[in-house]
């Protein structure tokens, strides 16, 4: 499945790199069959944030909260996403993993949740691009908040890679 840009306006660098809010969740609940288990919604998505968000029933755990693995989960799919929608006007489009992340729980969850992730500093942003750019690997260590009911419940930490293609497969 291709990766749709939408062409909505937002520019980086002169170049068009949203995604609607609706193609990024076709997109994520097509290739990543977990966030459709976990009933992701796409709330935001722009070059700034990505803002994801998840009902608490199809996350519970033995307790009644939501499930740590699904917070974190949410949390990784945040970053992920933002760097896609950063990513998306790249031709053959890099392909996105995450290479290692931390998740602080700081409270249960006991209702629906979201997970956002801001645009890093922009320094840190064009010293990831240049990497990519010249050695075919980029770096980048992203940081969301879950907030659920209007309190942080956990920060995240994760470390994503980019890694050139010779091909259009995919992120």
């Amino acid at each position: 499945m291709a990766v749709v840009a939408a062409a909505s306006g937002t520019s980086v660098d002169g170049e068009v790199v949203a995604m609607q809010a609706a193609d990024l969740e076709h997109y994520l609940h097509e290739q990543i069959p977990l966030s459709l288990a976990l009933a992701v919604h796409v709330e935001h998505a722009g070059p700034e944030l990505v803002r994801l968000s998840a009902p608490l029933a199809p996350n519970l755990n033995h307790r009644g909260t939501a499930f740590g693995g699904s917070v974190a989960s949410l949390a990784i799919l945040a970053g992920w996403s933002w760097l896609l929608t950063r990513l998306v006007h790249r031709r053959p489009l890099p392909r996105l993993v995450i290479q290692e992340q931390n998740v602080e729980y700081l409270a249960p969850i006991d209702a629906a949740f979201e997970a956002s992730c801001a645009a890093p500093p922009e320094a840190v942003w064009r010293r990831f691009l240049r990497s990519l750019d010249e050695r075919g690997r980029g770096r980048l260590e992203l940081t969301a908040e879950v907030t659920s009911e209007g309190r942080v419940a956990a920060r995240f930490r994760g470390l994503y890679v980019a890694i050139a293609e010779t091909g259009d497969s995919g992120p």
